[in-house]
């Protein structure tokens, strides 16, 4: 296996960065359109009765 060049940790870690970033995006967009679909659908929770 041949070393690694002197621009491959710097580019590893910008992909690292990027990939995460991109992740982070879609999850949080996920989460919005799903709280905007049920947003209308959530029934209000039952009285506890001692």
């Amino acid at each position: 296996m041949a070393p690694p060049l002197p621009g491959d940790k710097k580019a590893g870690f910008t992909g690292l960065v990027v990939g995460v970033i991109v992740i982070f995006c879609i999850m949080f967009s996920i989460v919005l359109l799903t709280n905007r679909h049920y947003a209308g659908k959530a029934e209000p929770a039952a009285a506890a009765t001692p």
